[in-house]
């Protein structure tokens, strides 16, 4: 049985009175076909407020030792979460995200990889790019813009699906794809 219905509507009446959620740029996300979801990680939070704000229901890679503790091992895959091994190159991973991508699903990443220990931007991972070249999907650059902090506004903005249909043609590297799109969340930091 799939919780994710459930668990956006329970997050969303605690989260958005607790953190004043603002949704900016909402209207800039494709309503149908695969969607590669791309945002800033600044919090542990950050997959269940993307989640609630989305106007989709989105797929997350989650690290593999969280489908080892009890509790989660059984919820997890109930709320649209896959495991991901860190570190490596996990070739199921890859495979069930370009899967989701081309079943037209909407799959969430996080470029960084973790989360930022300053607030800033950090430098994105190749997989990034790998997916938006692979996956025949739209790309979206999301941001997120907190503190997440009692009565304190956090803001998720959701920029213009990103063109590389030139980065395919011209065979670019997932490197360069994926600096493309950090630079594209970069300016919705910096606009916001």
């Amino acid at each position: 049985m799939n919780l994710y219905p459930l668990g956006k509507s329970l997050v969303s009446i605690i989260f958005y009175p607790l953190y004043r959620i603002k949704i900016i740029g909402k209207n800039n996300f494709p309503t149908e076909g695969g969607v590669l979801l791309c945002a800033n990680h600044i919090d542990n939070l950050d997959p269940p407020v993307v989640g609630i704000t989305c106007p989709r229901p989105v797929h997350f890679m989650a690290k593999e030792e969280l489908f080892h503790t009890p509790i989660l091992k059984s919820i997890l895959p109930r709320v649209n979460a896959f495991p991901v091994k860190r570190g490596m190159s996990d070739r199921d991973a890859f495979r069930n995200t370009l899967k989701l991508l081309k079943a037209g699903k909407v799959v969430g990443l996080f470029p960084e990889g973790t989360r930022s220990k300053n607030n800033e931007l950090g430098k994105g991972l190749a997989g990034a790019g790998f997916f938006a070249l692979k996956g025949e999907a739209a790309i979206v650059p999301c941001a997120i813009i907190g503190p997440y902090k009692a009565f304190k506004k956090l803001k998720v903005v959701y920029g213009k699906p990103i063109d590389i249909s030139s980065y395919r043609e011209r065979r670019a590297s997932s490197e360069e794809v994926t600096e493309v799109i950090m630079a594209e969340i970069q300016k919705l930091l910096d606009a916001n």
